[in-house]
């Protein structure tokens, strides 16, 4: 088996968005494990960016520019941008009380804010971009957070490939978590093997996929245009009620 990637991917942009609650420069346990994806796809010459959300001021709300609707301040419209240029979105989320955090809900009820919007092929303006998750914590639920999370990116028009989601919670209940040092001075969960093959397979996954869709040039434009739609168009759609 070839050990060389099967692609050049060095003209991909990936956003990493690290939900922790913990302001910078507090160390941050998602952090460390979302570096894992960040160094594949660095070193394939992929131009990424890791943004911690709660270092931001992302108003409350669903729509684009919160200041618009109340808000004293609103840095989502700077975020969308980076947002926008990327090719793969990753979200990164602790577990909190079995839960994604407080931080991550905020995110994608922003992402959420631009739902209505248009790319220039009239399609809702994530297609053609692919998204993931990285959960950590030490409780269980990376799998029910996941789903959510991804649920949510796919909804909004991102595409999922397979296994795009991986995490370490290490032992249930309170205790060491991902990178926390030993005794010995190794550090929790750099040797699971389980988290560092998932971890590695979701990097590439979001790659081969993000690949393929730039070069196909996004989704195909047709039976998924909202413009269209609205002007009429019905893609073989037929209503029963009409016969």
């Amino acid at each position: 088996m070839s050990e060389d990637p099967p692609a050049d991917y060095s003209d991909l942009r990936a956003l990493v968005v690290n939900c922790t609650l913990k302001p910078s420069p507090a160390p941050s346990h998602t952090e460390l494990l979302l570096q894992v994806p960040v160094d594949i796809w660095e070193t394939q010459g992929v131009a990424v960016e890791t943004v911690r959300a709660v270092d931001l001021d992302l108003a409350p709300g669903v729509q684009p520019d919160m200041t618009e609707h109340g808000a004293a301040h609103d840095d989502w419209p700077a975020l969308y941008k980076k947002v926008q240029a990327a090719d793969i979105l990753v979200i990164g989320t602790p577990i909190w009380l079995g839960e994604r955090s407080s931080v991550a809900s905020r995110l994608i009820e922003r992402l959420y804010a631009m739902s209505g919007m248009l790319n220039e092929r009239g399609q809702y303006v994530y297609y053609g971009k692919v998204g993931g998750c990285i959960v950590t914590g030490n409780e269980d639920g990376i799998k029910h957070v996941a789903q959510g999370v991804l649920y949510a990116l796919q909804h909004l028009g991102y595409i999922v490939p397979p296994q795009a989601d991986a995490g370490w919670i290490g032992e249930a209940g309170p205790g060491a978590s991902y990178g926390d040092e030993r005794e010995d001075g190794s550090r929790v969960g750099l040797d699971n093997e389980f988290t560092q093959r998932n971890t590695t397979f979701m990097a590439w996954n979001l790659l081969h996929l993000a690949r393929l869709l730039k070069d196909a040039g996004g989704v195909p434009a047709y039976g998924n245009q909202k413009s269209a739609w609205s002007d009429g168009a019905r893609f073989g759609y037929h209503n029963p009620e009409y016969r």
